[in-house]
């Protein structure tokens, strides 16, 4: 598979705190990553300097795309910014929506701040809430959608742009069992099997499960990765 983003010997201190202590991460276009580890192992920082919202003290995140390679870590606030506007999709454990908006404005305000026609922009809003299962809600304020309805919302969102890499911040955390499944079911059809990839903060071990590889953090560091790159790797050294 092809390397779409990889971030190599990051480190990150918040004062006197350390939280990422020289952290490696591959990952490839059409790919699912779980990154999982107690609270304060670095894992949410890891995510935030991939993505470009947090600044790494040190280290580089490579993002390849349109035949060039850019360190994300070394571009300006305003470049970093029109990378999360366009390369970068992101859902969070709220889904950050605004209520004010209905469902199918949510999703095509990214574009419409993107410069897109709005007729363009609404129709493609209402297409990928279809695709989600929530094309009759497209009219429907916020506050009138059930939490999996407002995830599925932010999920199209997240894609409205056709980002490269949506990144994922307990994106099932605030959901019952039922309802985290299958949004996490929507939120991996609709990235990975549309060939884009997919990075997953989570504390939820049956969400980690659905993705192609599990990365556990503790003390700002690496400490176990399994799932596709572990076998990989036992086959190397059989």
């Amino acid at each position: 598979m092809q390397t779409l983003i990889e971030a190599r010997s990051l480190f990150k201190d918040f004062g006197p705190t350390r939280a990422l202590r020289g952290v490696d991460l591959t990952v490839s276009a059409g790919e699912s990553v779980a990154i999982m580890g107690p609270s304060g192992s670095g894992k949410t920082t890891l995510l935030h300097s991939v993505a470009g919202i947090e600044t790494p003290d040190a280290g580089q995140v490579l993002l390849h795309r349109l035949g060039t390679t850019v360190d994300v870590a070394a571009l300006s606030d305003r470049r970093r910014s029109e990378l999360r506007r366009t390369a970068f999709g992101f859902v969070f454990q709220q889904g950050l929506l605004l209520p004010e908006l209905t469902a199918a404005e949510n999703v095509a305000l990214p574009l419409l701040l993107l410069g897109t026609a709005r007729a363009d922009a609404e129709f493609e809003a209402a297409r990928l809430l279809d695709l989600l299962g929530i094309g009759d809600k497209a009219q429907s304020r916020i506050g009138e959608l059930s939490g999996g309805q407002q995830q599925r919302v932010a999920i199209a969102r997240a894609q409205a742009a056709q980002p490269e890499v949506v990144f994922a911040d307990e994106p099932t955390g605030a959901l019952d069992s039922v309802t985290s499944a299958e949004v996490m079911a929507a939120l991996l059809a609709s990235t990975v099997g549309s060939g884009r990839a997919l990075v997953v903060v989570t504390h939820d071990a049956g969400v980690a499960a659905r993705c192609d590889r599990t990365l556990h953090m503790a003390d700002g560091m690496m400490v176990e990765s399994t799932g596709v790159e572990a076998a990989a790797r036992a086959g190397e050294t059989s």
